[in-house]
């Protein structure tokens, strides 16, 4: 049996440790798994930099705007990587159709497309706020 508080300490601490270490562990394993190559080659995250590279002349300052704000909910711990997920997801839809700029549009699809449905409400709330239409994307969500 455990007696004095310092036993108690010490055997909490082993529980906050190991759970500590499994929520890190399950993150950098989901990083492991987007790193790995698929069929074609390239893992996700290859493609990722490729359309962010790919697209990156044609960004306007008022697009870039729109991005910043739509990512203002996600916490700043995952802000960076939200954003570079969510500039792939519109490269990727601007090469696709072959536009010669990102437009607000591109912006607003390559945001719903790339993040979970469950942060969809925050989206809802931020498109509701600056006044932008939702009854154009209502399929993609």
């Amino acid at each position: 049996m455990l007696e004095g508080w310092f036993s108690w300490f010490i055997l909490i601490w082993v529980f906050i440790f190991a759970g500590s270490m499994a929520i890190g562990g399950y993150f950098m394993f989901r990083k492991f798994l987007k790193k790995m190559p698929k069929e074609d080659g390239k893992s996700d995250m290859d493609w990722e930099e490729y359309y962010v590279e790919q697209t990156k002349h044609l960004w306007q300052q008022k697009e870039k705007d729109l991005l910043e704000d739509l990512v203002s909910p996600v916490p700043e711990l995952f802000r960076d990587v939200a954003r570079h997920k969510i500039a792939g997801k519109i490269g990727e839809l601007t090469l696709n159709e072959k536009s010669d700029k990102i437009t607000q549009d591109l912006v607003i699809r390559g945001y719903i497309m790339a993040t979970p449905k469950r942060d969809h409400k925050f989206l809802l709330k931020k498109l509701n706020e600056k006044k932008i239409d939702v009854g154009p994307y209502q399929h993609l969500f």
